[in-house]
């Protein structure tokens, strides 16, 4: 599964692209989900011009980086998240990766209530047809007030098309969903077809996410759950740190680096 790994480049919130891969080819990582997040982590967007893409593919091409997914969170309620949510499965053409990953609400602390499911299925059916003539995945992720868990994205997943699977985030479902992604990971694998690697310290709803290896999660266990399902996507490694944010560039390298030193240990 070594092979499997990414770095999320919301990890670098606050920094540049530039910085991002530099830092985490340095690590050991050869595949990036680009993090397309306006107003949040825009590292990519759909309205970059077309010299601005190129410049992007050639610093992946520099560090021999390949574009595992584009996290384009947008919310799905609202109809400016559906047309960017549509312009940002060009992106997924353009970088040449088969996922586009978002949630159904806002980026952050999420408190809408989808009270009509059907709404939000109508609201996708654009998207969903758009992923399919292009041969893209949209996967959701464990996020926010409404689906913080596997379970209840599988349901959701299950209810709207085969092109739509589940970005499992392992913090994510403590934080949002007061659950452990242990029970909750087995019982949805099958219908994962992305993961945010995250680990998370402190109290449930407690925003604490630190280096993979140094927060409480049992990643054994949760590359065993993996292993048994024969989870073949990406894993894409996201460090949030504190609600104060990392000091310096420096601290989230060191971040990433020891997350990659004790991912690879792992999983060698």
């Amino acid at each position: 599964m070594l092979k499997q790994l990414a770095i999320n480049s919301n990890t670098y919130h606050g920094f540049s692209l530039e910085d991002a891969v530099k830092g985490a080819s340095s690590a050991g990582f050869t595949q990036i989900e680009l993090s397309a997040v306006k107003d949040h982590t825009a590292h990519v967007l759909p309205e970059m011009s077309s010299k601005q893409l190129r410049e992007i593919k050639e610093l992946l091409h520099e560090y021999n980086m390949q574009c595992a997914g584009i996290g384009a969170h947008s919310n799905v309620m609202k109809t400016e998240g559906i047309d960017n949510l549509l312009k940002s499965i060009d992106l997924a053409v353009e970088f040449n990766c088969p996922y586009i990953i978002t949630a159904t609400g806002d980026s952050h602390h999420d408190f809408n209530v989808i009270e009509d499911e059907r709404v939000l299925a109508e609201n996708l059916e654009p998207v969903i047809q758009k992923c399919e003539k292009l041969n893209k995945t949209l996967v959701i992720e464990t996020h926010g007030n409404n689906y913080a868990t596997g379970v209840a994205l599988t349901k959701l997943a299950a209810s709207l098309h085969n092109r739509v699977k589940v970005n499992y985030d392992t913090a994510n479902v403590i934080f949002y969903g007061n659950t452990l992604p242990y029970e909750d990971l087995e019982a949805s694998a099958d219908c994962v077809s992305f993961i945010h690697l995250k680990d998370k310290r402190g109290a449930y709803n407690e925003w604490n996410f630190p280096a993979i290896g140094d927060g409480e999660l049992d990643f054994r266990k949760i590359f065993a759950i993996l292993k048994k399902a024969d989870y073949k996507g990406p894993i894409s490694v996201e460090i949030e740190f504190t609600p104060a944010g990392p000091a310096d560039l420096e601290e989230v390298n060191e971040a990433v680096k020891r997350s990659y030193t004790y991912l690879s240990r792992l999983l060698e």
